[in-house]
């Protein structure tokens, strides 16, 4: 009988409050929307939510960045390939830089000589310590060759490395020119331990 009873006032409960209907789980977040009243208070548009979000992002953006301008800016381009460049900026950064197409050799397994771009350049500026910093760079088909005052130097080579890298070369020369005048022999050559050893 108690259950009875217990069921009844659960059941009168219910009645006066409906239940809102269950909805998928994209549309969980919209249930959060009812106040005490069970009525719907709709949020503000994602749309409008997103415009307000990226309003604050690009009004702190602009608070945190230093326009600079571009001073000067100079190019020429001409029909073979070849150009020349220039531009300096507001903050001291200045650059120059011409280029051209170079014929390279054919290489290995290639029939006919290929083009390489061929650039030189420099570039300055001024880093965070006060130094002026300058590089002078040259960029073909042996890759990029930066020089500059700031950039680390390898050690000098010793005598007795310089020694064995120069009997390296001699071998690789001779083992060239072996393989010009007789292929089959070459390989004998090469095979010589002694050659190495300069004997």
């Amino acid at each position: 009988m108690n259950y009875l009873i217990l069921l009844c006032l659960c059941a009168t409960v219910f009645a006066q409050r409906p239940l809102r209907p269950q909805q998928p789980q994209q549309q969980q977040q919209q249930q959060q929307n009812y106040d005490d009243n069970d009525n719907y208070q709709p949020l503000a548009q994602p749309s409008q939510q997103k415009s307000a979000q990226q309003n604050y992002v690009d009004t702190k953006y602009r608070e945190t960045t230093t326009y600079i301008p571009i001073i000067r800016f100079n190019k020429e381009q001409e029909n073979d390939g070849s150009y020349k460049t220039s531009y300096e900026t507001g903050n001291n950064i200045i650059a120059e830089e011409t280029g051209f197409l170079k014929e390279v050799p054919a290489r290995g397994d290639e029939k006919e000589p290929g083009h390489a771009q061929v650039q030189h350049g420099s570039y300055s500026y001024t880093a965070p310590n006060g130094e002026e910093i300058v590089v002078e760079y040259t960029a073909d088909e042996n890759g990029f060759r930066p020089i500059g005052q700031h950039l680390p130097t390898p050690p000098p080579v010793s005598p007795e490395v310089q020694k064995g890298l120069d009997l390296i070369y001699a071998g690789i020369k001779a083992q060239q020119e072996a393989a010009a005048r007789n292929p089959e022999n070459a390989k004998d050559f090469l095979n010589n331990p002694g050659f190495y050893r300069g004997e």
